[in-house]
C-alpha cells in the first residue's frame, strides 16, 4: 500500500454507530485496536437500537461477556458469556426492531455471516469486528482491515498511533469523527 493510503484505527465495536462507520469507510485501511483494555461502558460489545419511525425509542442490545482477567482484560482476550444465548439475542432484537424495514432482506443475509461466528468462537473481538466489517462490506468498502496486536508498536499513546499507522502501509492517520 502507498504511502498515500489512509488508516483509521478503532477498537472493534459491535455494529458500530454511523460516527464510527464514517471514519473507517473514508480510511483505507482499518486498524482493529483488539489489544487494549476492554472497557465495559463502551461499544465493543453492545450498541443502541432505534425504532423504525421513533428514534426516541431505544434499547441497548448487550452481549454479555466474561473477562478472564478482570478490568486489565485486553479486548481481544474477552469471551462471551454464552455464544448461543448471544446467537438468539442478536437474532431476535434486530428482527424485532429492523424486521419491517425495506433493507431487512439485505441485511439479514449478511446478519448470518456474523452469527456464524458465534459458532466458531467465544472471542468478542472476533464478533465484534465481523459485524463491522459486514456493514462496510454492504456499504463497498473496499479497504483491508489489519488487527493492531499483529502489528508491531511502540507502548506510548502517540507514538502507537503512529507506528500502526506506518505498519498498516499508511501515510495519513484519520483521527475523530
Amino acid at each position: 500500500m502507498a504511502s498515500e493510503a489512509q488508516c483509521a484505527i478503532h477498537q472493534p465495536n459491535l455494529f458500530p454507530r454511523l460516527s464510527t462507520l464514517a471514519k473507517l469507510f473514508a480510511s483505507d485501511v482499518w486498524v482493529a485496536l483488539d489489544d487494549v483494555q476492554f472497557a465495559r461502558r463502551d461499544y465493543q460489545q453492545r450498541c443502541r437500537l432505534a425504532a423504525i419511525g421513533d428514534v426516541a425509542s431505544q434499547q441497548w442490545m448487550t452481549v454479555p461477556v466474561h473477562l478472564p482477567d478482570g478490568r486489565a482484560t485486553a479486548i481481544n482476550e474477552v469471551q462471551i458469556a454464552d455464544p448461543a444465548q448471544a446467537q438468539r439475542r442478536l437474532t431476535g432484537l434486530l428482527r424485532q426492531y429492523y424486521g419491517r424495514s425495506p433493507h431487512w432482506a439485505t441485511f439479514a443475509g449478511s446478519l448470518d455471516e456474523v452469527l456464524a461466528v458465534l459458532n466458531k468462537t467465544d472471542r468478542l473481538a472476533e464478533l465484534s469486528e465481523i459485524s463491522t466489517r459486514v456493514l462496510l462490506s454492504l456499504l463497498g468498502w473496499p479497504g483491508k482491515v489489519q488487527r493492531s496486536s499483529e502489528l508491531p508498536a511502540r507502548t506510548g499513546r502517540s507514538e502507537r498511533l503512529a507506528d500502526l499507522t506506518r505498519a498498516a502501509g499508511a501515510g495519513t492517520y484519520i483521527c475523530g469523527t
